[in-house]
Parts: structure tokens; C-alpha cells; sequence
């Protein structure tokens, strides 16, 4: 009877040794996996960054697409309707003949209206446009503001005359020949803003004279 005591003691005492081991080991292995999650790189921007990729690469296909005639259409476009809007300016505080006043503040309004929309065919497109005067507009620019009352008068409706004309005609150029849809549609909407300023810069020339 002792010794059968004893056997049953040794046995549940091996028993609950080995359920001690086993949960060591489920504890081992449960830690072992949270450390591992724990240390594992996680970038939570990682979409962002591949979609902002494909974006800009999107972009800088959209700029490289664009012909050189194009370019250099959207670069004198641009430079020309910020001279027509600084002069239009100046016709305002230098001019004497209401004509010429009224001539300058249509300039303003209309060639600021066409900046901005060719601003956002450029932002659309991914091209930077130019942001001030070429060294050739800048002389005419300042030629003028040198002018007053009716030296003014006459030398500022000169100038409209002849640049819009050479502006109408590298408009019609770019509504016809302009590998980008947008800017096309652009050079065709403006164009007929431009040739009624041209009719009212001949209209203030004559009367000027």
C-alpha cells in the first residue's frame, strides 16, 4: 500500500511539471511573436508615397510633351500679357486723352483675365511660365513710363497697334498648329479679345493725332 502511495505521488508530480514546461513554452513563443510584430518596419505613408510618385511623374510627362513651338508660343503669351496690363497701368496715371485712359483700363482688365487662364493651362501641364519682362518689353516698358500727357498719348497707342498685331498673328499661329489641345483652345478663345483691342488701339491713335 505504501509503495502504491508513492507511485501515485511521483506521477502527479511529473504530470504537473510537464504542464508547467508546456505553458513556458506557449509563453515563449507568444512573446517571441509580439517582439517580432514590435520590430517590424511599418511605413503607413507608403501609399502616399507611391501615389505621389505617379503623380509626379504624370506631371514631368506632361511638361516633356510639349513641343518647342509651344513653349516658346506660352512663354511670349505670357510676357506680352504683362506688359499689356504694366503699360495699361501706366495709361492711367500718365495718359491725358480719355481714349487712351479707357484704352488702358480695357488693357488691365481683359489681359489679366487672359493671364490667369493661361496661368492655369500652365499649372495644369506642369510648365513654368515666365514671371516677368524679357529684356526687349522691359525697354519698351520703360521708353513709356518716360512719356507724359500727350507724348504719352501717342507713343502708348503706337505700341498697342503693333504689338497687337504681331500678337493676333502668333495667336492664329498657335489656334492652328499647337500639338496641346488646351493651349490651342486657349489661343482660339483670346483671339478674338485680341483683335477688338486692336480695332480700339487704331480707334485712340486717331484720335490722338
Amino acid at each position: 500500500m505504501k509503495n502504491y502511495v508513492v507511485t501515485l505521488f511521483a506521477a502527479v508530480t511529473l504530470v504537473a511539471c510537464k504542464k508547467n514546461e508546456t505553458t513556458t513554452a506557449y509563453s515563449s513563443t507568444d512573446s517571441a511573436a509580439t517582439d517580432s510584430m514590435a520590430t517590424m518596419p511599418v511605413s503607413p505613408d507608403s501609399g502616399t508615397a507611391v501615389s505621389d510618385s505617379a503623380n509626379a511623374a504624370n506631371t514631368n510627362g506632361m511638361k516633356n510633351t510639349l513641343s518647342d513651338q509651344d513653349k516658346k508660343f506660352a512663354d511670349a503669351a505670357a510676357r506680352g500679357g504683362i506688359m499689356e496690363v504694366m503699360m495699361g497701368e501706366l495709361a492711367g496715371t500718365h495718359a491725358t486723352n480719355p481714349a487712351v485712359k479707357s484704352l488702358g483700363e480695357m488693357m488691365v482688365k481683359d489681359h489679366s483675365k487672359a493671364n490667369d487662364e493661361l496661368k492655369k493651362w500652365a499649372s495644369t501641364a506642369g510648365y513654368n511660365l515666365p514671371t516677368g519682362l524679357d529684356a526687349e518689353k522691359q525697354k519698351k516698358y520703360d521708353d513709356l513710363k518716360a512719356k507724359n500727357g500727350a507724348e504719352f498719348d501717342r507713343m502708348y497707342t503706337d505700341l498697342m497697334v503693333s504689338d497687337h498685331k504681331k500678337d493676333i498673328e502668333e495667336f492664329k499661329k498657335a489656334g492652328a498648329e499647337s500639338k496641346d489641345s488646351s493651349l490651342k483652345a486657349f489661343a482660339n478663345k483670346t483671339l478674338p479679345t485680341l483683335e477688338h483691342h486692336l480695332m480700339e488701339s487704331e480707334k485712340a491713335k486717331k484720335a490722338v493725332r
